[in-house]
Order: C-alpha cells, then sequence, then structure tokens
C-alpha cells in the first residue's frame, strides 16, 4: 500500500517539477514575443506544439516513476485518474473565464510568473491535456521491462 502511494505522489511530483522547468527554460528561450501572439497573452502555436511535446514526456516519466515504485499497474491507474481529474478541474475556471473576457494588452517584456497567470489557451488545449497526460501516464507505466 505504501508502495502504491509513494508510487502515485512522486509519479506526480515528477511530472510537476518536468512541466514547471522546461516550461519555465522554454518560456526564456523563446521570449514573450514567441510565447504569445502580437500584443495579446494568447499563447503561440509554437508554444502550443512545444507544450503537447514537453506534456507528454512529463507524463512519460511520471508513468515511468510509479510502476517503478509501485511495482504494479494499479497505481498506475490512480494516477492516470488524477491527472484527468486534476488537468479538467483546471481547465473549468480557464473555460469559464473565457466566455465574458477583455483582451488585455501584452506589454513587451513580461516577467514569467506574470505571464504564467496571465496566459490564454485555446478551449481545445485546455479539454487536450488532461487526456494527453492520462495517456502518456499509461503508455509510460508500459516502457518498464518486468
Amino acid at each position: 500500500m505504501v508502495r502504491n502511494i509513494l508510487g502515485v505522489v512522486l509519479g506526480y511530483l515528477a511530472m510537476f517539477a518536468f512541466v514547471f522547468i522546461t516550461f519555465t527554460i522554454l518560456y526564456f528561450i523563446l521570449g514573450a514575443d514567441g510565447a504569445f501572439e502580437s500584443g495579446t497573452y494568447e499563447v503561440s502555436i509554437i508554444w502550443i506544439i512545444i507544450s503537447f511535446i514537453l506534456g507528454l514526456v512529463a507524463a512519460l516519466l511520471g508513468g515511468y516513476l510509479c510502476v517503478l515504485i509501485s511495482k504494479n499497474q494499479k497505481a498506475v491507474l490512480v494516477l492516470v485518474g488524477l491527472v484527468l481529474v486534476l488537468g479538467i478541474a483546471m481547465a473549468i475556471p480557464a473555460l469559464n473565464d473565457s466566455t465574458n473576457e477583455v483582451q488585455e494588452m501584452r506589454s513587451a517584456d513580461v516577467p514569467n510568473f506574470e505571464a504564467m497567470q496571465k496566459a490564454k489557451q485555446p478551449p481545445i488545449v485546455l479539454l487536450l491535456n488532461p487526456i494527453i497526460g492520462a495517456l502518456g501516464v499509461f503508455a509510460g507505466s508500459k516502457l518498464r521491462k518486468e
């Protein structure tokens, strides 16, 4: 039981750390003008593509680590569920907020934390991220040879 809990918790923490670190690095590489559409907080297509790739890698890592620690697929299914539920729960406020928003203009130099708070993603991206994450966790768990 302890191994299962550790597998889920450490798998999720690994995903979180990987995403936080790689997205921070990506923002410093692309800058505000590469991460966002001109003058807005709408994320750019290059940001969306790279974020899907990095999110999938994070999910593969989380699933692999979860099964490595827990030694069973039940813990992986819990992590899959956690990724889906938390991903959808975090998407709902952003989906509701986008219905009546006024387009805020972005300055040329936006600090990383402000960019994270104000970034606007298309609704399809908000919905696809938890699905891709859940599939990635499951696929990552299958990378470990028994």
